[in-house]
């Protein structure tokens, strides 16, 4: 053949980004169960969120890094915010709050779990978020938090307070005793004590006047209407776009873990050889093994297609010998073998349908064979041992069985005429590569996301070093499913008890054939 032959094939594009598209849509399963699983823990969340309730509650901080000096000191620097946010959180705070909703104290450290205490920026306000189960329980508990700090925080500039007042106190006592007791050394010395006993008088004055409350309630909490977070909506269409991406993902790995071919352009990559022709699916057929020259539909008119073909890759006389193999399942190399044959006689050649496989198949049992007679002057090209095929075609269509010869021996025997030989599966069977030696061509017959591209590379690998000719290969887009699943309940190789029996002869007798 001068080069491969084109196709228009849907799955093999020039754009890189559109193939691997295709690659991606063609695990559609795996997209749909991303999708679900994206929907379904949408709505788990949403579940879950829907007995969920956040309040909040603000509090303004007063200054109490130094409450009674605040001299040249600015009120925004007085209070370091990202302290009074880890005391608002501490195990302290969460006793004073369990006191204030009635808790007993062995629940303070749970209390403290729905917290969140935040600061907005450039601000000196707290703000207490509490998430509880039912909306009275939020709105009570970020309250309870907020005076439970305030509190805490009051109690802190109390001490601070008493703990000022109590060294000045001291101070005026001792000056109280000297005065008293006239232990002034010089008289102009007790104005200076009395002036000095007024200021720290005046002083703790000063203390105890101010205003030690840590802070005011600017914002109190109220029970929510709405559960915390987006709705259900919100929730379920998230989880599908996630759900999407995750899908994509998966094909994605699907397709980059997948071995089997999906495309001409997989076949031809993995075989190095062009593609012959494709065989369409055909539903509306029967069981029948034989379709040329008996039922007419696209499948048959496939084998037509592939038979003009493969005269013009071999002689002008016809293609010669031609192996059909398939990698591993010797039962769709059958059928391509059988209908092949039957297409290659139907221009007027006389075609031998030769099945080398060293035990009885099935081949036979399902081929409509006529009833053997001696061969005359006309059909005188029929070797010992073949039987006419019952087809309607122009030519002559003959098959013919080993019979217990070697397989490599019982193709040399045939006569000079077009043969299309059938086998077991390649990578199966040892006969299979002494067959392709002795062959003029061979087609690899494979099925579209069934065979795997490592088993055609083997295929490939294993006729070039046995220095066969590979002609091409054909795509079979495969059968309705209820054909699949006769064909796999029907052995191929192996003897087996027959209800019928077809007696065919052969060099040194005859041999019966079971028929279903």
């Amino acid at each position: 053949m001068t080069g491969p032959i084109p196709f228009d094939d849907r799955y093999d594009e020039p754009d890189q980004l559109r193939d691997q598209l295709r690659r991606i849509l063609r695990h559609r399963v795996m997209i749909a169960l991303g999708i679900l699983l994206g929907v379904l823990g949408g709505l788990a969340l949403s579940l879950q969120r829907a007995h969920t309730y956040t309040a909040t509650s603000e509090v303004l901080v007063r200054s109490t890094t130094d409450p009674f000096s605040t001299v040249g000191v600015s009120a925004d620097n007085q209070v370091s915010m990202s302290t009074e946010q880890r005391i608002a959180t501490s195990a302290a705070v969460a006793l004073r709050a369990a006191h204030i909703l009635g808790r007993p104290e062995s629940q303070a450290g749970a209390l403290g779990d729905g917290l969140r205490v935040t600061n907005p920026q450039k601000s000196q306000v707290i703000r207490f978020e509490y998430t509880a189960g039912a909306p009275q329980r939020a709105a009570s508990g970020a309250n309870a938090f907020a005076e439970a700090y305030l509190d805490d925080r009051k109690s802190r500039n109390d001490a601070t307070v008493q703990r000022a007042t109590d060294a000045l106190e001291q101070q005026i006592a001792v000056l109280n005793q000297r005065l008293a007791t006239d232990q002034l050394e010089r008289a102009s010395a007790k104005p200076a004590a009395q002036n000095q006993l007024y200021n720290l008088q005046k002083r703790v004055l000063d203390i105890k006047t101010r205003d030690t409350d840590g802070g005011d309630i600017v914002r109190r909490a109220t029970a929510p209407t709405l559960p915390v977070g987006p709705g259900m909506r919100t929730l379920v269409g998230l989880g599908m776009v996630c759900g999407l991406l995750l899908g994509i993902v998966l094909a994605w790995v699907r397709s980059a873990l997948d071995n089997r071919v999906r495309s001409v352009g997989d076949v031809q990559a993995a075989l190095r050889a062009p593609v012959l022709g494709i065989l369409p699916s055909d539903d509306g057929g029967d069981d029948a093994l034989l379709t040329v020259g008996r039922t007419s539909s696209p499948r048959t008119e496939a084998y037509r297609a592939l038979a003009f073909r493969l005269r013009g890759a071999g002689n002008p006389d016809g293609p010669g010998r031609v192996l059909v193999v398939a990698p591993r399942d010797a039962g769709v190399a059958e059928e391509v073998a059988a209908n092949l044959g039957a297409a290659l006689a139907d221009d007027g050649s006389d075609v031998l349908l030769v099945d080398t496989a060293p035990d009885t198949t099935s081949l036979a049992t399902r081929l409509p064979l006529m009833p053997y007679e001696a061969p005359t002057l006309e059909e005188a090209f029929l070797p010992a041992g073949s039987v006419l095929v019952d087809t309607d075609v122009t030519g002559r269509f003959a098959f013919s069985s080993s019979g217990g010869l070697a397989p490599h021996h019982r193709v040399a025997s045939e006569p000079d005429t077009s043969s299309v030989v059938v086998t077991g599966p390649f990578l199966a069977q040892a006969d299979a590569l002494a067959i392709a030696q002795r062959v003029d061509g061979i087609v690899v017959v494979a099925g579209l996301n069934r065979t795997r591209r490592e088993d055609l590379r083997q295929v490939q690998e294993l006729i070039g070093c046995a220095g066969g000719r590979l002609l091409g290969a054909v795509l079979d887009a495969g059968r309705p499913r209820r054909r699949l699943h006769s064909l796999r309940r029907r052995p191929k190789y192996g003897p087996e008890a027959h209800t019928a029996s077809l007696e065919l002869p052969v060099p040194d007798g005859t041999f019966s054939i079971s028929r279903r």
